[in-house]
C-alpha cells in the first residue's frame, strides 16, 4: 500500500512545481500540470526509467540521498521532506541545520522587546540575538557559544551565581542535542576538555534536555536577576532551538527594563571611565 502512496505523492507533488521555479522553459506545449518524469529525474540527477519505477511503484528501495535530492527538485519543506522519507521507510538524515536564522523568526524575536531571545543550533551556537539578549549576555566576549561561554570566558563564574549547575546542565545539553558522530563537536570537546569540570561532566554521559527552568544572573549592569526560560524547537530548521527569558512581575521585570537601556548609559560615559553599575546607582528603585 505505501509504495503506491509513495508513487502517488510524487506525483502531486510533480505537478505543483512551475517549470520557470524550476529554471526549465515553459514555452513548450505541455500535457501535463507541473513539471514531467523526465524533467524531476534530471533535477534530481537520477535516470527517468529509476524515477518512473518510483512513480509506478516498482522501485522499493531508494536511499536517503535520492529523497533528499527528489526533496530539492520538487521544492518539498521540511514536513513534506520528511513524509517522503517516511513513506519510503527511510530515516531521514537531519544533517547540521543551516546555521541561518529565517527572517520571520528574526522579525518575532525583534518584538520582544521586554524578553532576552535568542537562537542557538545543536552545538549551542548562538545563532541570532534580539537587542535585550544582546544586553544580558555582555559580560561575554563573544557570546557565541554556550559551552564555550560557560567554561572558557572568565565572566562565567560570577556571571551565573549557580555555576555548577550551569555546567552540569550545558554538558546535558549539548549530549543531548550534538550529533555524535560531529567532528565539529570532537574539535569542541578538544578544546572544552582543558577545563576540568567539563572533562569530568563528559565522560559522566547525562543526557538532559529541558524546555523550561529558572536560571539566575548577577549581571555587571543591573546586579542580580532571575528569569524563567523556555525553550522551542525551530521546526523549520531541525536542530535550532529558540530560547526565550522571562521575568516574573517584580525587580527582577524592572531590572530588565533597566538592562534594556544600561549599555546605551554606560556607552555615554567619560572615556576612560569605569561606569557605576546602574543597579547601585539607585536608578532601579525596586530593586533591594
Amino acid at each position: 500500500m505505501l509504495k503506491g502512496v509513495l508513487g502517488e505523492f510524487l506525483k502531486a507533488h510533480r505537478a505543483r512545481v512551475n517549470p520557470e521555479d524550476a529554471g526549465l522553459p515553459s514555452h513548450t506545449q505541455r500535457k501535463v500540470k507541473g513539471l514531467r518524469r523526465e524533467e524531476v529525474a534530471v533535477l534530481a540527477g537520477v535516470s527517468a526509467d529509476y524515477y518512473a519505477r518510483l512513480e509506478q511503484g516498482r522501485e522499493t528501495n531508494p536511499s536517503a540521498q535520492v529523497l533528499d535530492a527528489l526533496s530539492r527538485a520538487l521544492r518539498l519543506d521540511t514536513d513534506a521532506r520528511a513524509h517522503l522519507h517516511r513513506l519510503a521507510g527511510v530515516v531521514a538524515d537531519e544533517g547540521h541545520a543551516p546555521d541561518v536564522v529565517s527572517p520571520e523568526l528574526r522579525r518575532l524575536m525583534d518584538g520582544l522587546h521586554d524578553m532576552p531571545a535568542f537562537v542557538m543550533n545543536s552545538l549551542l551556537d548562538i545563532l541570532a540575538t534580539n537587542a535585550l539578549a544582546d544586553a544580558l549576555y555582555e559580560p561575554f566576549s563573544p557570546a557565541d557559544n554556550a559551552a564555550r561561554m560557560t567554561f572558557l570566558d572568565p565572566a562565567a563564574t560570577s556571571f551565573y551565581p549557580r555555576w555548577q549547575w550551569v555546567a552540569q546542565s550545558t554538558v546535558a545539553h549539548l549530549r543531548r542535542t550534538a550529533d555524535p558522530k560531529s567532528q565539529r563537536l570532537e574539535r569542541m570537546v578538544a578544546e572544552l576538555n582543558h577545563h576540568p569540570t567539563f572533562a569530568e561532566l563528559w565522560q559522566q554521559h547525562d543526557v538532559r534536555g529541558k524546555t523550561q527552568d529558572i536560571k539566575d544572573f548577577m549581571h555587571p549592569a543591573v546586579g542580580p536577576l532571575t528569569l524563567n526560560f523556555h525553550s522551542f524547537d525551530v521546526r523549520e530548521a531541525p536542530g535550532q532551538f529558540l530560547v526565550i527569558y522571562q521575568a516574573e512581575p517584580g525587580p527582577n521585570t524592572d531590572a530588565l527594563k533597566l538592562l534594556a537601556t544600561s549599555r546605551a548609559t554606560r556607552a555615554a560615559a567619560s572615556p576612560g571611565t569605569t561606569p557605576v553599575p546602574l543597579w547601585l546607582t539607585g536608578s532601579a528603585k525596586s530593586r533591594p
